[in-house]
């Protein structure tokens, strides 16, 4: 592999895109901070929102403002919509002891939305907590919270997230162990694609146990990070592919050793044929220090190609 420096494209934090602004009547604009677009009706409570569209298919628009709400969605199939990207935050309260949205319906779309500043008791206060069903997430952003985004045990969900970005998250405090900007469980995919991830305050960035994870177009942003692991953590293995991705490692870690780690726990999962490739990996200037871009523990046929690596990186570890 070659170790020399390229400029590359860096993804701008928030990554919120603008995208077309959602009509409702004027009546229900005025009245009411959540209205469902399908029905113009308005209501002064995201859960009555949520309520309101129960086992059918709907959409949340959430007008401009900062709310101290939390909803559970238990049935149908729901899109959480902000009426202008970023303007709607929810903030400080988590629902049911989770997170600010926890999903347990037949799927669910999030889109424009901000969550922050979550915490619980036991230190895992999620922007979302993903229970049941496919979740796609986009133009979103996570900060200031123990977890962006936490999925359960259930090898149906599929989570894609595009255009989304993750700041100051995660903690190693709680008793239960570590939380982290995005923490997938056994699910049939994690898919992370042009998103940006900065300033960690612990944890891994991205830890996917998924049967297949896909990283993208994305950047991993640790020079502000503290107490922070690996970049990517895909403990049980796994296919998929991680490429077209910008990493700097920061000076304040946990664990430096590296930057994408592999099997580093059960192993559940052949990684046979995961691509990693045209990455653009370095540390902070003026640290000296050679961590691995690559640490594996399964001694399954990795895919490495076109990596580009900034001085003091190995390119591999066996572990």
């Amino acid at each position: 592999m070659r170790s020399r420096t390229r400029p590359r494209t860096r993804i701008a934090a928030p990554a919120l895109i603008a995208f077309a602004a959602v009509t409702l009547p004027l009546s229900a604009q005025q009245r009411a901070p959540f209205s469902v677009a399908e029905t113009g009706r308005g209501y002064a409570s995201l859960q009555d929102a949520v309520d309101a569209i129960g086992a059918g298919t709907g959409t949340v628009v959430f007008a401009p403002g900062t709310y101290n709400e939390c909803a559970v969605q238990r049935a149908g199939t729901i899109t959480y919509r902000a009426m202008e990207p970023g303007s709607a935050t929810l903030s400080g309260v988590a629902c049911e002891g989770k997170g600010a949205l926890v999903l347990g319906g037949e799927g669910a779309t999030v889109i424009g939305l901000v969550f922050s500043d979550i915490a619980v008791p036991d230190r895992n206060g999620a922007g979302i907590r993903l229970e049941s069903g496919d979740l796609a997430v986009t133009q979103s952003w996570f900060r200031d919270s123990e977890q962006g985004i936490l999925t359960a045990h259930d090898p149906n969900i599929h989570l894609r997230i595009d255009k989304s970005t993750f700041t100051r998250l995660g903690t190693c405090e709680g008793d239960g162990g570590c939380a982290h900007s995005i923490y997938t469980g056994e699910i049939a995919e994690t898919a992370v694609t042009r998103s940006r991830f900065e300033a960690g305050t612990g944890g891994h960035y991205l830890k996917s146990r998924a049967a297949r994870t896909i990283v993208e177009d994305s950047s991993f942003d640790d020079a502000a990070g503290r107490g922070t692991n690996y970049m990517i953590d895909l403990p049980n293995g796994g296919n998929g592919r991680i490429v077209r991705n910008w990493f700097v490692q920061g000076r304040d870690k946990e664990n430096w050793s590296a930057y994408i780690a592999i099997g580093a726990e059960e192993g559940n999962y052949s990684s046979d044929g995961l691509v990693i490739a045209e990455n653009d990996a370095r540390l902070v200037p003026g640290l000296r220090r050679s961590p691995a871009f690559i640490a594996d523990w399964t001694g399954d046929r990795l895919s490495i190609a076109n990596n580009e690596l900034g001085a003091g990186l190995k390119p591999f570890e066996s572990r």
